[in-house]
């Protein structure tokens, strides 16, 4: 029993030897392994670390004139438009055949015709009534000349009435011949002959005034055969100008009554765009004539009537059309904006037979005016100056970072007139907070290396 008992005692010890003795051997086959596989492999070859250049595009600027030009938007509008009324009453006997919106009427075309008739026949009686106050007014003067004659008589019959009374007078009163019966009747007869005289006389200074009084009711006859003729021309209604029918509404039949708006002529010939731009802007690039204002006006010189480019909003990179700068119309306080005429004529508003549309009344547009010129300033492109106003330029192959004066900026291009000299190289690709001394490496726009 005891020897058993040794036996099983002895035997967990020997398990344990065991498998310390093989971990050990393994261990040792693995170290030996790696020894030998570490034996096997090379050294790599030592590599000498340099610094990687930074890939930019850039260009070398010099200073130039730039011309600076504004753009601002605006709606093309007519400058003529005339609301067409009637200026008689009467019915609509007749309208132009394409009297329709949207159609184009020549000048001096009929637009439409009021019935003439009664307009007519009160022309012709006031014809009749002057024609009548000719005939008076000329007999009139002939009784005038003939009266005056018989004037001539009457005074001759007068003297020798009076010679007769004064001769049978005498010889009553102092030779008692003759009866007094006879000298009262001579001096009846020369009564007679005076009064006739007299009459005479009123009649003839009577016939200035009456011929006055009928050429004046000549004249008033004259005045109303004038007014209805003018309302005999007012029956046919003709086009002032050639224009676009904007508005109708008129018909055949209808009657109308003075000051009734009936139809809208639109002249399509000249529009022009109202731009407003910002004052300062203005202030400092418009184009003003050296010429001051009309005396006495507290307003803008003349602008120079420099051409400026149009482009339609909803085609943008299609047909441009040229205008010329005209006016100023007002200045707004309120938003600080200075508004500007541009006038385009017909020479560069109609279609051509390319097809292309026509700048016509509605479109909304973009115009391009151009101003003064900026002298011995640098442009770049507007990625080359950060919102900081720096710049970036490579000397002897680094980047080095410069403050700028930005003097303006045009669409993709900034202007700066400090901070530059010429020839230097300004790193054009757009960079983000770049380390200062930065290597660079220059690539040409089109993608080829430069430098």
């Amino acid at each position: 029993m005891e020897s058993n008992n040794r036996y099983k005692s002895k035997r967990p010890v020997a398990n344990i030897l065991m498998r310390i003795v093989i971990c050990a051997a393994i261990l040792g086959v693995g170290v030996l392994g790696m020894s030998l596989l570490a034996s096997l492999k090379k050294a790599p070859a030592e590599v000498a670390v340099t610094e990687r250049p930074l890939r930019v595009q850039a260009r070398s600027v010099h200073p130039e004139n730039v011309p600076v030009f504004m753009t601002g938007h605006g709606e093309a509008k007519i400058i003529s438009e005339v609301v067409i009324a009637a200026e008689i009453s009467g019915l609509i006997v007749a309208t132009h055949s394409r009297l329709h919106e949207g159609e184009v009427i020549e000048r001096n075309q009929t637009l439409f015709k009021i019935d003439p008739r009664n307009y007519r026949a009160a022309h012709d009686e006031a014809r009749a009534s002057a024609a009548q106050l000719d005939s008076t007014i000329a007999r009139l003067e002939k009784q005038y000349a003939t009266d005056r004659e018989r004037f001539k008589t009457l005074l001759r019959s007068q003297e020798l009435s009076r010679a007769e009374f004064d001769r049978l007078r005498g010889l009553y009163e102092n030779d008692k011949v003759g009866t007094r019966s006879a000298v009262e009747n001579a001096e009846k007869a020369y009564n007679t002959a005076m009064d006739q005289a007299d009459q005479m006389k009123q009649a003839i200074e009577l016939y200035p005034i009456r011929i006055r009084e009928t050429q004046s009711s000549l004249a008033s006859v004259r005045a109303r055969m004038d007014l209805a003729q003018a309302n005999l021309d007012r029956c046919e209604v003709k086009a002032p100008f050639t224009g676009r029918i904007k508005v109708v509404s008129l018909e055949t039949g209808q009657f109308v009554s003075p000051g009734q708006s009936l139809l809208t002529l639109a002249d399509d010939s000249t529009l022009e765009i109202q731009v407003p731009l910002d004052s300062l802007d203005a202030r400092q690039w418009l184009q003003f004539e050296k010429a001051p204002a009309a005396a006495g006006a507290a307003w803008f010189s003349a602008l120079k009537k420099v051409p400026c480019e149009i482009r339609w909003t909803e085609n943008k990179a299609g047909h441009t059309w040229s205008g010329n700068l005209h006016r100023v119309v007002k200045f707004d306080q309120k938003t600080r904006t200075l508004t500007v005429a541009v006038r385009i004529d017909s020479d560069h508003i109609m279609a051509r037979a390319d097809g292309r549309l026509p700048l016509v009344d509605g479109m909304f547009c973009s115009v391009r005016i151009p101003g003064r010129m900026l002298a011995g300033v640098f442009r770049l492109p507007r990625q080359a100056v950060s919102f900081e106003k720096t710049a970036h330029v490579v000397v002897d192959g680094r980047l080095k970072t410069r403050r700028v004066t930005v003097i303006r900026i045009d669409g993709e291009n900034t202007c700066v007139s400090d901070g530059l000299r010429a020839g230097d190289t300004v790193i054009t690709t757009r960079l983000v907070d770049p380390l200062e001394d930065t290597l660079i490496e220059i690539v040409a726009a089109q993608g080829g290396k430069s430098s």
